[in-house]
């Protein structure tokens, strides 16, 4: 089939490379400028570099307009795959191929529609993740499914990991379901949009640690957080922690919530939770930290005694 792919950093790259190996015909690869974006300079692999190494014509703009739209017309391409654009289509584009527009979505959609589904997904205890391709409506990330694939969570799943993970789905996946797209045996499931979750986009006060959430969310939170994302932080007098590693504490710990405790293990406690003053939960034990300075510093080390507290 004849393609155009609009798609950005390593998600666009790898469905753009999976294209690049197939029998199909890419004949215009859409890509966003780059951007300085904290979560966008991460994954970064270039769709652009991909594209002109290959002969590939490239098109860049944040968001369609006229001319970008008469171009993908005058190609006339079987379908639209798009992964990671991050910007709205209008139905006269994701409409125009007579397949329409598949699109990936790292999530098990209809759970986690929006940005970062790897993150909160894994902040909000699932126990899955996975990877949706979808056909494009006019909604965000609602329209039919084809396939999905999911990964599971683990206690100790970081999203780097997870990530990494959903990524290694996207051949697999765009692979089976072009083929079943041209051999008219798709089966196209509609979502049960009453289940959907919807997320907004990430910024830094989203990684600042609540010191009310009990031990295994904040725990979870850390995890969600791991590099090369920005790490959970906190601060402790006057001085940003960046909580690089913690767990959830073996014994219960009572008393005010971000109170630097007590040595457990490899780290220092610090009670957690809204109800603490109840002695009945867990706290969280940092065994690593990161300072403003880029120092990585032992909990045990960083904190060689209790008293203070976090907030």
């Amino acid at each position: 089939m004849r393609i155009v792919t609009f798609g950005y950093q390593t998600w666009g790259h790898r469905t753009l490379e999976a294209l690049i190996d197939s029998r199909h015909e890419v004949v215009l690869s859409v890509t966003h400028p780059p951007s300085e974006h904290a979560y966008e300079t991460i994954w970064s692999d270039s769709v652009e570099d991909l594209a002109r190494d290959h002969g590939i014509p490239v098109h860049l703009a944040q968001r369609p307009d006229d001319e970008l739209i008469e171009r993908v017309k005058h190609l006339e391409p079987d379908i639209i795959v798009a992964n990671n654009w991050r910007t709205w289509l209008p139905r006269e584009l994701f409409d125009l191929p007579p397949h329409g527009t598949l699109n990936l979505h790292d999530s098990l959609l209809p759970k986690f529609t929006g940005f970062s589904p790897v993150i909160w997904a894994l902040i909000s205890g699932e126990t899955e993740v996975g990877l949706t391709a979808h056909r494009m409506d006019d909604g965000l990330d609602t329209g039919d499914v084809v396939l999905q694939r999911a990964v599971p969570i683990t206690s100790t799943s970081t999203a780097t990991e997870l990530v990494a993970a959903t990524i290694d789905l996207i051949p697999g996946v765009l692979g089976d379901a072009l083929e079943q797209i041209e051999a008219g045996t798709a089966v196209w499931t509609p979502q049960r949009l009453e289940d959907r979750t919807f997320f907004h986009k990430r910024s830094e006060i989203d990684s600042e640690i609540n010191w009310n959430w009990p031990a295994d969310q904040i725990d979870r939170l850390v995890r969600a957080q791991s590099d090369p994302y920005p790490n959970a932080y906190t601060h402790f007098r006057g001085q940003r922690l960046r909580i690089t590693k913690a767990s959830v504490s073996r014994c219960v710990y009572g008393g005010t919530p971000g109170r630097v405790f007590i040595h457990e293990g490899d780290g220092m406690v610090i009670v957690a939770g809204s109800d603490a003053h109840l002695g009945r939960g867990k706290g969280l034990v940092i065994e690593r930290l990161r300072t403003d300075d880029g120092v990585e510093h032992a909990g045990k080390e960083f904190f060689p005694h209790g008293g203070g507290y976090l907030g």
